[in-house]
């Protein structure tokens, strides 16, 4: 295993914590207990991997082979149940805990695709998935328009950083490059949204036609 792969694993664990904080953070909006906290952790940093998996035909699924990923969400849900109320806006401090996990999920799941034999469409695809699928399973336990379904620039970050990925690496690029330009474009985009309040046209509806009486 090359210092990279290394690095890639510690990077996968970050993200991990950072959908695991998302998702304690949910909890502690709803008041949950501390399994609550443990329970949302787990869904929101292994949610998207988890669909990922299944949809290569990887099983057992990625969490299953790496326990200690179970401990690495634990852990991150104890720490939020006790510091949570010390944060001046949970809210932010998810967004914020929120974006990590997306750009680094974006490339980690195009990346596992693209070397399952997936073609280049289907692995940005996949890192979508990968990155947003927790997001939205924890938003809809906890009764919460999905971050995915709202003005905000999201799913646009994921796929734009997925995509510059897979096409570095179909044109050659070395993979170390390739992997940092993908999380960058994907944080960056997602944090100029967040700063600056970002988002896409929204559907403005308009009076519908009149049609004549047929009788």
């Amino acid at each position: 295993m090359t210092g990279f792969d290394t690095l890639l694993q510690v990077l996968d664990v970050v993200g991990i914590a950072g959908f695991a904080a998302s998702g304690a953070l949910v909890a502690s909006r709803k008041r949950m207990d501390a399994v609550g906290f443990i329970l949302m952790a787990a869904v929101t940093g292994f949610g998207g991997g988890t669909l990922r998996d299944l949809l290569l035909g990887r099983t057992p699924v990625f969490w299953l082979r790496a326990p200690e990923l179970l401990a690495v969400c634990a852990a991150v849900a104890v720490i939020t149940f006790f510091a949570a109320h010390r944060l001046e806006s949970r809210y932010r401090a998810l967004l914020w805990a929120d974006a990590v996990g997306l750009a680094l999920y974006a490339v980690v799941g195009a990346e596992i695709a693209l070397l399952a034999g997936a073609s280049p469409w289907a692995a940005v695809l996949l890192g979508v998935v990968t990155a947003t699928a927790g997001g939205i399973l924890r938003d809809v336990i906890c009764n919460e328009l999905p971050l995915i379904l709202r003005r905000e620039i999201y799913l646009t970050a994921a796929a734009a950083g997925a995509a510059v990925f897979v096409v570095l690496r179909i044109e050659g690029v070395w993979r170390e490059p390739a992997v940092a330009a993908g999380i960058a474009v994907t944080f960056a985009i997602r944090a100029l949204a967040l700063l600056r309040g970002w988002s896409l046209p929204a559907y403005r509806a308009r009076p519908g036609r009149e049609y004549p009486d047929p009788g």
